[in-house]
């Protein structure tokens, strides 16, 4: 005979494992936050500059941002990467890295 399934536990163990995943997630994007240099913003300006990409729905900007943050991404891996794994699918990347928006002035 089968042993009865313990769903308490199946469940401890499931909201242990959110636990965790969500502590992952506050932990990186506090991680970004530094890398980007946006910690060097307010909590008010930060707070206030990720309201406004949130409430953004043009897509043409979007998708700006979101070549942008690719190509930071790329930037840091090949700062990090030994060169023979360097750049392997073809896109480049910004010269000199992706710089935060922070740092322009009138940047939107």
């Amino acid at each position: 005979m089968r042993k009865p399934r313990d769903f308490d536990a199946d469940l401890k163990a499931l909201e242990d494992k959110a636990r965790g995943l969500k502590a992952r997630k506050v932990r990186q994007l506090g991680e970004l936050v530094i890398a980007t240099g946006a910690d060097a913003l307010s909590a008010d300006e930060l707070v206030g500059a990720l309201i406004v990409l949130a409430e953004t729905k043009e897509a043409g900007k979007m998708e700006a941002w979101a070549k942008r943050g690719a190509a930071f991404f790329q930037s840091r891996a090949r700062r990090n990467a030994p060169t023979t794994d360097r750049n392997t699918d073809g896109t480049p990347a910004q010269p000199g890295g992706a710089q935060p928006a922070s740092s322009r002035k009138g940047a939107t």
